[in-house]
C-alpha cells in the first residue's frame, strides 16, 4: 500500500514528548479528525454470543462456528473474513476444552504475529506509524512487568505453537511490551469491555489531562473526534487514563503504565484537586494526618476491591450493563447461577463498609467515595437490585458532570445507565431527561450517524 498519510493530520516531533500528531487544518468540536481500522483485534471471551467476532457488531441471532461452537458471526461473509484469525484458536479450543485460557493480550499478540507473516505492504492502520515502530519502553519495565511478559510468552507457546511460527524471544518481548503500552481496550457506549485492538496511527497521539480529542469505536475502527476546537498547527491530545482522580494519582498511573509524567495545564495548576478531594464539613477537623491516612486507606481499598472481583471470578465484571438492562429489564428476567450470589453480596458489603469509613472524613463528592459508589452500583445491577443501583447512580452523576472534562464518555455512560434504569422502573419522564443528556454528549463523541446514537434516539422516542 502506498504511504498516503492522513488528510488534515500529520506526524511531527513534539517538544519534550517525542512523536505526536497535529492538525494541518482547523477542526470544530464534534468533527471527525480521522478513523483507523484495527491492525489486529480480538473479541473478549465474555462477549461471545452477543457480538460478531469479525466486525464487532452487537446483534441477536448470531451464527456459531460449526466446529468449536465458541465463535459467533453475523453471517457467512463475516465468518470467512475472520477465518485467518479464528483458525489460530478453533482447533485449540476443541483440543484444550475447559483448559483453553490464554489471556486477551496473548490472543491479540498471536493474531498480530499471524498478520505480520502475510503482510507485504504498509496497512491501512499504518499510514503514519508502522506497527514495528511503536514504542516498547523495554528499558523502563520493572521486574513485575518483565515477569508478566515472560508468562504471556509462555502462554503463547503453550496455546498457539501448533499453528504459529514464532519470532525469537527478544522480538516477542518487544512485541508484548509494544502491545501493553499501545494497545486499546475497545468499549461500547456504556464503557463495557468488548475486546482489545492495536491501532498504530491512533497510538501516535500524546496524552493530556486536558485532551482536545477522544477515541471511540465503530465496530473494529477507532474514530478520533475533537472535543475542543482544534486550530491549524495544534497538537492533538487524548487521555490515556481515567481523568476523575487528583493530580498525584494520575501522575502515578502514567508513570506506572506509560513511563512519563504529564505537564499539561491541569497537572500544573491542579485546579480541580480541591473539589476532587472535598472533605466533610466538621466542627473541628479533620486533621492533616487524618486526611493522609484516609487517602492511603482509599487507595488500598480500591486495589483490594479490584483484586477481589478477579479472585472471586465474578461474572458481572465481564457482563456489560447494556446486556443486563436490555436483555434483562427490557426483554425478560435474568437468571444467574446461585453460587455467584454470595460473592457479589460480599463485594457490596466491602463497598458499603469502605464508604462508611471514608465518609467520616470525605464528602460524598470526593472521588474516592465516588469510585466506591460506582462499584456498588455495578454490583447492585448484577444482583438485580435496580432501586439501589439507581440510588448510587443518582449520587454519582452530578459530581461526575463537574469533575470530568466536557464531552466525557464516563458522564455519557452514566446518564445512559441512569436513563435505562429509570425506564425499567417505570419513570418515563426522568428516563427521557437522562437519555437526552447522554445523547447530547454521544452525538459529539460518537458522531450523529453512529448506531449507538440512532439506537438511543429510538429509546428516547419510546418514552414519549
Amino acid at each position: 500500500m502506498k504511504h498516503e498519510g492522513i488528510d488534515g493530520i500529520e506526524s511531527f516531533e513534539s517538544p519534550g514528548k517525542g512523536r505526536g500528531l497535529r492538525a494541518t487544518r482547523p477542526y470544530r468540536i464534534g468533527d471527525l479528525l480521522f478513523a483507523c481500522p484495527a491492525y489486529s483485534h480480538v473479541l473478549s471471551v465474555s462477549e461471545r454470543g452477543y457480538i460478531c467476532e469479525h466486525c464487532f457488531t452487537r446483534k441477536e441471532g448470531l451464527a456459531k462456528c460449526g466446529k468449536c461452537k465458541k465463535a459467533f458471526y453475523c453471517n457467512v461473509e463475516c465468518q470467512r473474513g475472520d477465518w485467518a484469525m479464528h483458525k489460530l484458536e478453533c482447533s485449540a479450543m476443541c483440543a484444550f476444552g475447559e483448559n483453553w485460557c490464554p489471556s486477551e493480550t496473548v490472543r491479540l499478540v498471536a493474531r498480530i504475529i499471524a498478520t505480520l507473516k502475510v503482510q507485504k505492504d504498509r496497512s491501512a492502520s499504518e499510514k503514519l506509524l508502522l506497527l514495528k515502530d511503536m514504542e516498547a519502553n523495554l528499558d523502563s519495565l520493572d521486574n513485575e512487568k518483565r515477569e508478566m511478559n515472560e508468562a504471556d510468552i509462555a502462554g503463547l507457546h503453550h496455546f498457539y505453537s501448533k499453528h504459529l511460527d514464532f519470532p525469537d524471544h527478544q522480538a516477542l518481548l518487544t512485541l508484548f511490551a509494544q502491545v501493553n503500552c499501545n494497545g486499546f481496550t475497545v468499549e461500547d457506549e456504556e464503557l463495557s469491555h468488548l475486546g482489545s485492538a492495536v491501532f498504530p496511527d491512533v497510538a501516535l497521539m500524546n496524552h493530556s489531562c486536558c485532551p482536545n480529542a477522544i477515541v471511540t469505536y465503530r465496530g473494529t475502527f477507532a474514530e478520533v473526534r475533537a472535543v475542543q476546537d482544534v486550530g491549524q498547527g495544534d497538537e492533538i491530545y487524548t487521555s490515556y487514563i481515567d481523568l476523575l482522580y487528583p493530580t498525584e494519582d494520575r501522575i502515578e498511573r502514567l508513570r506506572d503504565s506509560y513511563y512519563f509524567s504529564c505537564d499539561c495545564r491541569e497537572c500544573k495548576t491542579k485546579s480541580k484537586d480541591k473539589a476532587k478531594m472535598k472533605l466533610r464539613k466538621l466542627s473541628d477537623g479533620p486533621r492533616p494526618e487524618e486526611i493522609r491516612e484516609m487517602v492511603r486507606y482509599a487507595r488500598i481499598i480500591i486495589d483490594d476491591f479490584r483484586r477481589a472481583k478477579h479472585e472471586k471470578n465474578i461474572l458481572f465484571t465481564a457482563t456489560s450493563d447494556v446486556q443486563l438492562l436490555q436483555f434483562g429489564l427490557f426483554y425478560g428476567p435474568i437468571s444467574y447461577a446461585s453460587n455467584f450470589i454470595s460473592p457479589p453480596a460480599e463485594l457490596l458489603e466491602m463497598c458499603e463498609l469502605s464508604m462508611d469509613k471514608m465518609g467520616a472524613v470525605f464528602d460524598d463528592s470526593n472521588v474516592y467515595m465516588l469510585h466506591m459508589m460506582y462499584q456498588a452500583m455495578g454490583v447492585c445491577l448484577f444482583m438485580e437490585d435496580y432501586d439501589s443501583a439507581l440510588s448510587y447512580g443518582e449520587k454519582v452523576i452530578k459530581p461526575f458532570s463537574q469533575l470530568y472534562p466536557a464531552y466525557s464518555l464516563n458522564v455519557a455512560s452514566m446518564y445512559l445507565k441512569l436513563g435505562r434504569l429509570y425506564v425499567a422502573l417505570g419513570r418515563s419522564s426522568a428516563a427521557s431527561t437522562a437519555l437526552k443528556k447522554a445523547l447530547d454528549i454521544m452525538e459529539i463523541v460518537h458522531g450523529k450517524d453512529h448506531s449507538y446514537v440512532k439506537e438511543l434516539q429510538k429509546e428516547i422516542t419510546r418514552q414519549k
